[in-house]
């Protein structure tokens, strides 16, 4: 037929073989065996199935010769179950495979696309995780430093958002509180800066003022996408 494929051909191939084995061959053993006609098999319109096949045999002709076709069958019923076992074993095996081989491929796609992602990383990210690093640490210097560090990151996104002047409160004085939900923790976030930057060691910080301190910078960061 023209334009079909072979794949569009294995239906009818498998059709066609499954009359030869199911209806051909089994009204062939009918006629050649004169099956009688009240027989259900004489006028033979459906696939005779396997479980017919004993009372096709029955039907054959006298009990020595039944029983001789019916020893045949099983014969050759056992013979095709053994010679089967081993395709279906391969078929088994391969789909085991095929199974193996795709849970490896979902986890190498899975490390490729960590991988990728932690490439991927923002600088701004970086310097964000750098700073909880450092806080989370017990050495107070690093505290200092992670709050001078944040306080710079804080300027450059106040330069993105263009905010111009000589200063951080320079910059800050120019927000509109609309535009900016969390300009407030921004500068109580920058005082605590001033104070740091001025006293220097001497301004005492305990763990729990330097992350809520951490934790307003955050939240202006947050707010513009500036960090995950």
């Amino acid at each position: 037929m023209e334009g079909e494929t072979l794949t569009g051909a294995f239906p009818s191939a498998f059709g066609f073989i499954g009359e030869i084995i199911f209806r051909w061959v089994p009204a062939t053993v009918i006629a050649v065996l004169d099956t009688s006609p009240s027989s259900p098999f004489a006028n033979l319109d459906q696939p005779v199935t396997a479980w017919d096949v004993p009372t096709l045999l029955a039907q054959a002709g006298s009990p020595a010769r039944f029983e001789s076709l019916l020893e045949g069958w099983f014969v050759f019923s056992f013979v095709t179950i053994a010679l089967s076992l081993p395709f279906l074993a391969t078929v088994l095996y391969c789909w085991t495979r095929i199974f193996q081989i795709r849970r490896q491929e979902y986890r190498l796609v899975r490390v490729a696309q960590r991988t990728v992602a932690a490439q991927d990383i923002p600088r701004t990210q970086l310097r964000w995780n750098r700073i909880v690093d450092q806080i989370n640490s017990s050495n107070s210097e690093s505290w200092r430093l992670a709050i001078l560090e944040a306080d710079i990151m804080l300027s450059e996104l106040l330069d993105l958002k263009g905010y111009k002047g000589e200063t951080i409160a320079d910059k800050m004085k120019q927000v509109d509180r609309a535009d900016f939900n969390s300009i407030d923790s921004a500068w109580e976030a920058h005082k605590v800066r001033n104070r740091i930057a001025h006293d220097g060691s001497a301004h005492e910080l305990s763990h729990h003022d330097v992350r809520r301190v951490i934790n307003l910078y955050e939240r202006a960061f947050k707010e513009f996408k500036y960090i995950e």
